[in-house]
């Protein structure tokens, strides 16, 4: 629990540092920005079997670093809601708490693709630690909202994994 505090207050830093380094741009690669948004998907996999849903939310902070090109790292919250007949049976949702970083690139004025690595942690008490890994696509539309798709694995010994969409204001 200490490591994930601790990088939250390093995510939060960061991205709260580099704020005022912001400007104005008519173009979404231009400008550091940051996304509050909802994510909502589907699990694959293994994980299908027994959860039928995955939300949660997720805060994002991008920093331009060439040009079309911008740095990201993302914290969120994600829960896995078990399917009706498994949470009859006593199964609980499992949460999550993934930490990301990577890159994002965009083609033209408003389509993207994005890559991001990083650790996600379960909020279970014997959930431990895996590797995350989230390729994606996605539009940034005029106005400031985001909408993304992505298939995001979780490697531990084994995987879990969802195809996921983030609907999310830019700000």
């Amino acid at each position: 629990m200490k490591k994930i505090l601790l990088a939250l207050v390093i995510l939060g830093g960061t991205a709260f540092s580099s704020f005022a380094q912001t400007s104005s741009s008519s173009s979404p690669a231009d400008a550091a920005k940051f996304s509050i948004g909802f994510d909502g998907g589907l699990p694959t996999g293994k994980s299908k079997n027994f959860y039928s849903v995955v939300l949660g939310g997720s805060l994002k902070y991008e920093m331009p670093i060439a040009s079309s090109t911008l740095f990201t790292i993302s914290a969120g919250y994600s829960s896995f809601q078990p399917k009706k007949e498994f949470k009859d049976a006593g199964l609980h949702a499992a949460g999550f708490i993934p930490l990301k970083a990577g890159i994002k690139y965009y083609f033209n004025e408003g389509f993207y693709g994005e890559g991001q690595l990083g650790a996600v942690f379960s909020t279970g008490s014997d959930g431990g630690t895996a590797f995350v890994y989230a390729p994606g696509i996605g539009y940034t539309i005029e106005g400031g909202f985001d909408i993304g798709v992505r298939y995001e694995g979780w490697a531990k010994s084994g995987t879990i994994s969802q195809v996921a969409l983030r609907v999310a204001y830019n700000f």
